[in-house]
């Protein structure tokens, strides 16, 4: 796929599709844009809207940012590890996981806070999550299937930004690997959550009465789970 490089942004994926029938510009959950376009429209539709919605985009990587995670020293990061921070001589900040941590050798001109020190531990903190999420969401899902009588067809992960899980009218039930920075009980109510979608592809009162028949406190869970941000 074709990139374009701009200087504020960076570079910009451009994906073509058959389907597409104008330019559209979106930013992903790492804060990256990407466009896609129709087949054998130029390339220069794309820098030109960039150019047109500049402000707009600056406002939504912004608002992206806000809803990201704020690195510190010692927090946990995920089920099993912690953030630690150590200096370095070396000109360039590094990250590199390590049994239960996730290091930061952080560069004297550096902080957490520098845009591609941030992208660095992000990146662990990814690989981290996809690889809890992969070892406990589908045995966990499987679990509370079997309990209730649920069936499914398969299980795909994601890291789509504004959802915690989703369910489709096949039935394979795609869940964000950003569900491993919740509570265990936050992650039994999402799974409750798409396993009802299986019988009720809405949000009907029939859809909410049947999650409650499985997860009572469901109402205080769905609040609870406002405050928190898909984000990774």
């Amino acid at each position: 796929m074709p990139t374009i490089h701009d200087p504020e942004f960076g570079d910009i994926v451009v994906r073509r599709s058959k389907r597409a029938r104008s330019v559209k510009l979106k930013v992903t959950p790492d804060g990256a844009l990407r466009a896609s376009l129709p087949m054998y429209a130029p390339l220069l539709l794309v820098k030109r809207l960039i150019q047109q919605s500049r402000e707009e985009l600056q406002s939504l990587i912004a608002a992206q940012q806000s809803e990201a995670p704020h690195y510190v020293t010692g927090m946990p990061l995920g089920k099993s590890h912690r953030l630690v921070v150590l200096t370095t001589i070396e000109n360039t900040s590094h990250v590199v996981r390590q049994d239960t941590s996730i290091v930061v050798y952080l560069a004297a001109s550096d902080t957490l806070d520098t845009p591609h020190v941030r992208k660095l531990i992000q990146t662990e903190h990814q690989k981290l999550l996809r690889i809890e999420a992969k070892a406990y969401l589908p045995r966990q899902l499987a679990y509370l299937a079997e309990k209730y009588g649920f069936t499914y067809e398969r299980v795909r992960f994601s890291h789509a930004g504004g959802r915690w899980g989703s369910c489709s009218s096949s039935g394979t039930i795609s869940l964000n690997i950003a569900l491993m920075k919740l509570d265990t009980t936050l992650i039994d109510y999402v799974l409750i959550h798409e396993l009802c979608h299986t019988r009720q592809m809405n949000h009907s009162s029939a859809f909410w009465s049947l999650v409650e028949a499985y997860d009572p406190n469901f109402k205080q869970h769905r609040a609870a789970l406002k405050q928190e941000h898909p984000y990774v």
